[in-house]
């Protein structure tokens, strides 16, 4: 017998390219000046997920994101790799939420897909690391949680086994589904994209994205139905308004302050032997060895 498996991925602004105007003024992030990538650790969920449809026929696995329109790459990103389609909650209601706003959000789209078995998740996504959303998500659908899992052991009459990675080791969990688990950056990484997967779902898109490309998105989705990316807006999710992005949001930036680190000099050396005694000496003397 399938289960039924929802992924909660997001993109991010690849911070591993961080400069100066990386922050706007009111503390939120510039992300027309980052490139955006696929959460790392929702890759290692992806892949649990898919690991767990290999091996009972039947389970399908649906992606829930939340972001602007573009934010439809993940679940493209998603369906390359085995993922059987997905949901892109889009709104400028949404816009600027924290981890409050942003899991009352994504509880409301997990409520309107249950009934489910398992909510895959990663620990925490790169561009805030406040791994907060994932159980913030349990606790408002009222399920029970397990963070920081390596693996998923086993899945056996509704009781799921998880091997947890702790600071000195490990630890085996069990619990009862409905379950969501946050699944750590030691995890499996995701298998790469199936070429006829890719073949199959690269047009793949939203309505929105149908209408920004003047197709007619009619014809394509009575056509061929599986091509189709479900789009919720805040109108489709019946939510209390006063609890979506910014109004949501009782965390507060109160000062931030960009530090770009840039050599202040640079020096050449050569293989001859004063070059290297100097080397030697900054390097004991900035306590880099020794």
């Amino acid at each position: 017998m399938g289960l039924k498996i929802l992924v909660l991925a997001k993109q991010v602004p690849d911070t591993r390219n961080v400069g100066q105007d990386a922050m706007k003024s009111d503390g939120t992030v510039n992300r027309a000046v980052l490139p955006a990538i696929f959460n790392p650790e929702d890759l290692n969920a992806l892949e649990q997920a898919l690991q767990i449809k290999d091996t009972f026929p039947g389970t399908t696995v649906k992606i829930v994101t939340m972001g602007p329109p573009r934010a439809a790459e993940i679940i493209r990103e998603s369906m390359y790799r085995g993922a059987d389609g997905g949901y892109l909650l889009t709104d400028r209601a949404f816009a600027g939420a924290d981890t409050l706003a942003t899991s009352y959000t994504i509880s409301l789209a997990v409520k309107k897909l249950a009934p489910f078995d398992l909510i895959l998740s990663g620990r925490q996504a790169i561009d805030g690391d406040t791994a907060q959303v994932g159980p913030q998500v349990a606790d408002k659908v009222g399920i029970p949680q397990i963070t920081y899992a390596e693996e998923i052991v086993s899945i056996k009459n509704k009781e799921v086994t998880v091997k947890r990675r702790l600071e000195k080791g490990y630890e085996i969990v069990k619990a009862q589904m409905p379950l969501l688990i946050t699944v750590h950056g030691s995890a499996a990484e995701c298998r790469s994209r199936n070429s006829k997967l890719t073949m199959k779902y690269k047009h793949a898109r939203t309505i929105s994205e149908l209408q920004a490309a003047a197709m007619d998105y009619e014809d394509i989705l009575k056509s061929r139905p599986y091509l189709h990316i479900k789009e919720w807006t805040a109108g489709d999710l019946n939510p209390e308004n006063s609890l979506l992005g910014l109004s949501g949001s009782p965390t507060k930036v109160k000062n931030i302050q960009n530090v770009v680190f840039k050599a202040k000099e640079t020096v050449s050396l050569t293989a001859e032997d004063k070059d290297i005694d100097f080397l030697m000496r900054e390097l004991i003397s900035n306590h880099i060895v020794g």
